[in-house]
């Protein structure tokens, strides 16, 4: 039997509260009608006793106390899905907006997704090339990871989530079944449109499906983007049998909301106003990446969120890094130098790329060079800060070849075009040049065999000319 409730107890911001509801369900979606005829979309987020606090999707302006008609539909939240989904541009509520009309579903799906159970999850293994060497060399991310982002605001995050978008791909047989779910959260209008056009004029539209959240839209849209974008992806992964690597930028502001959220039905506010439920609220999004254990597909996060005030203790970034394996964090001094992307190496970390790497994977020097670039770099920091001190005239000469390195090392290794996108090995050759401008005695974290095989032994100084030289002429292929 379909009852409508005529009228409504309250109104509070985007909230209005029914009382005397019977068979009622936490996340229902209703109808709600408008004395003016119009319809709006709400969903319920709280249940005391007989009365149930709806969130209106569209906002409270122009309902009336008295002649508002409300229907619960006794139905979740739902994304409709296909395979024609693939292509095609959605708000954050999933409404489609490219102009293509509605979507004809083979099924509905509750955007709230069900547990994996662990049991029945993968290990994840094989990497996703991005086409960024810092990224692919260092902290390699593994097929069914989750691997945040950490920018800062005023970054070029938006620009490195549109690169890895345009470049990212697997290899063998596999490449064929890879696309993207791009999720876009509380962004302008003018990043939206970038968004678009830069897929568009790139070609690879018609594998990505993507989501536009845009700031002046309502913060229960924007609670739900992730999750609608996250359904697709299981759609896709699960059902479909494609490897999906969704990209979500910001989370911060999908955090912003759900604070704004939480304080308007009242509750108790926890650290820096968020809820106390804001670690198993980002758990719930991130641990929906993954692999099955009989299912071809896989489902890879790639959330990126910027620190208010470059603080990585925040409480967004760090609940994030506690549910996460590993992180990329980008730099404001390295952008500052004009590199891109800002990519800090020292702090940044895969926690599975050692098993994704490696002979059969990418190379079998990939595991030894990584190491051995780390180690060197952080030489370089501590290099510098001695230099700081003494000068850098003082330094003894091996010191100043670390200098030289740390200075070719972000020059020609972190930095890299729009639109330069490197291969795995193309990545490792140039970090094997850069580690033999080093005295081999130095490389201590790479075996006999591997390094009698890749080092340079006695770079002389037209060899490094010409090291210059090829770069140079491979950033210019790649932008021709």
């Amino acid at each position: 039997m379909i009852i409508d409730y005529i009228g409504v107890k309250e109104i509070n911001g985007s909230l209005i509260v029914l009382d005397n509801v019977e068979n009622v369900s936490y996340e229902e979606i209703v109808d709600i009608r408008l004395s003016n005829g119009g319809l709006r979309k709400g969903r319920v987020v709280q249940i005391e006793g007989k009365k149930a606090v709806i969130q209106v999707f569209e906002g409270t302006n122009g309902i009336s106390l008295e002649n508002t008609r409300t229907r619960l539909t006794a139905r979740p939240m739902e994304m409709p899905l296909s395979p024609e989904i693939l292509g095609r541009v959605f708000d954050g509520a999933g409404r489609p907006i490219d102009g293509l009309g509605e979507i004809f579903p083979d099924k509905r799906v509750d955007v709230n997704g069900t547990p994996i159970n662990p049991v029945s999850r993968i290990y994840p293994q094989n990497y996703i090339n991005t086409g960024i060497s810092s990224i692919d060399t260092l902290m390699t991310l593994i097929r069914g990871q989750k691997l945040p982002i950490f920018s800062g605001s005023g970054m070029k995050h938006n620009e490195l989530a549109v690169q890895i978008a345009r470049q990212a791909k697997i290899s063998g047989e596999e490449g064929s079944s890879f696309c993207i779910v791009f999720a876009a959260m509380g962004v302008k209008n003018d990043v939206a449109e970038y968004f678009r056009r830069s897929f568009d004029e790139s070609g690879v539209l018609q594998r990505v499906v993507m989501f536009l959240n845009l700031s002046n839209d309502s913060i229960i849209e924007r609670t739900l983007t992730p999750r609608c974008a996250l359904t697709v992806a299981e759609y896709l992964a699960f059902e479909l049998d494609m490897h999906v690597l969704v990209i979500m930028t910001d989370m911060t502001s999908y955090a912003e909301a759900l604070r704004e959220f939480s304080s308007s039905k009242g509750e108790i506010p926890g650290r820096k106003g968020y809820p106390g439920y804001l670690y198993s609220d980002l758990a719930s999004l991130y641990e929906r990446a993954g692999m099955i254990r009989g299912k071809k597909g896989s489902v890879t996060q790639l959330p990126i969120l910027t620190m208010p005030n470059d603080d990585i203790t925040h409480p967004v970034p760090d609940l994030t890094g506690y549910i996460t394996e590993g992180q990329i964090v980008l730099d404001r001094e390295l952008e500052g130098k004009g590199l891109y992307p800002p990519v800090s190496v020292l702090p940044s970390l895969s926690r599975l790329m050692k098993d994704g790497i490696g002979e059969g994977y990418t190379r079998e020097d990939h595991s030894a060079l990584a190491n051995q670039l780390f180690a060197s770099y952080a030489k370089v920091i501590d290099v510098r800060s001695l230099s700081s001190v003494i000068g850098e005239e003082e330094l003894s000469s091996i010191d100043k070849k670390y200098m030289q390195f740390g200075k070719l090392f972000e020059s020609k290794f972190l930095n890299q075009g729009f639109n330069e996108n490197r291969s795995i090995e193309q990545s490792l050759d140039l970090g094997w040049k850069l580690l033999s401008t080093l005295p081999k005695e130095e490389l201590d974290r790479v075996d006999d065999e591997i390094l009698n095989k890749k080092y340079v032994e006695n770079p002389t100084f037209e060899q490094k000319i010409l090291f210059d030289e090829d770069n140079e002429n491979e950033n210019n292929e790649d932008i021709e």
